[in-house]
């Protein structure tokens, strides 16, 4: 199979972090294919859902570069695609990129540039690479997550996450018509016909609902990393479907 790049993005809330952590910890204890996770959502939130603590980060290269110019010399004299390797942390069964937060007030356009370029250099040496982005289409519209191969959308129940998917969907299809999209319906109770029908409007095939599931509530407000989830829990039950729908499992 070759190499694919998945992206999972959404409204802020919607649960795409947790999803992504999940689907990593699927496809690592699968353990038949090389998984590169990558945190692209400034909040530095999937690092703590996949139980790592990050020493280093994208966003702390580029300040490098900016700010130290014996460091701006060694990593200008390198391919970016090292320098992305010795900021990648080992988790069980796959490796994580984060990208961190902006250097400062205002705009971090140059961070997220950088990890396009890191994306695109560092996911050929893996099987699968899974992107958790940043919340709406601004990722999406930087083609920070160009040439993905497919783009799970998520979005919970509300209206606001059906236009936020929405959203998101318009820009692929002007921008990036390459690349698949699906969507994923989280926190899920059973009664999500107005959400299935918004769906069916906007031509996004719908890839399967997680439900909402309270032992994924439990490991949130205790603080215990999601990818950590026992097999017999909804969410875990669900995102395996999903993953096999989508043949990566």
């Amino acid at each position: 199979m070759k190499a694919q790049k998945i992206a999972v993005t959404g409204k802020g809330g919607s649960g795409k972090t947790a999803i992504t952590a999940i689907m990593t910890g699927l496809l690592a204890k699968d353990g038949n294919q090389q998984i590169l996770a990558i945190d692209a959502d400034s909040s530095v939130s999937l690092s703590y859902a996949l139980g790592i603590d990050v020493t280093k980060t994208v966003a702390e290269i580029r300040r490098d570069v900016i700010e130290n110019p014996e460091a701006r010399r060694e990593i200008e004299s390198r391919h970016i695609r090292d320098v992305m390797v010795d900021i990648v942390e080992a988790g069980k069964g796959f490796d994580l990129l984060t990208m961190g937060r902006p250097e400062g007030p205002g705009c971090f356009c140059g961070t997220n540039e950088l990890l396009r370029y890191g994306i695109d250099s560092l996911s050929k040496q893996y099987d699968i690479t899974l992107i958790d982005c940043e919340a709406g289409p601004e990722q999406v519209n930087r083609r920070v997550v160009n040439g993905v191969d497919f783009l799970v959308i998520i979005t919970d129940t509300s209206t606001r996450g059906m236009h936020a998917a929405k959203a998101i969907n318009e820009v692929i299809q002007r921008d990036m018509k390459s690349t698949k999209t699906g969507l994923v319906i989280n926190k899920s109770r059973g009664t999500d016909k107005t959400i299935t029908q918004m769906a069916e409007e906007t031509g996004l095939e719908i890839l399967g609902s997680v439900p909402d599931d309270d032992t994924l509530a439990e490991y949130d407000s205790l603080g215990k990393p999601i990818i950590d989830l026992p097999e017999a829990s909804l969410s875990v039950h669900a995102v395996r479907q999903i993953l096999q729908k989508l043949t990566l499992l």
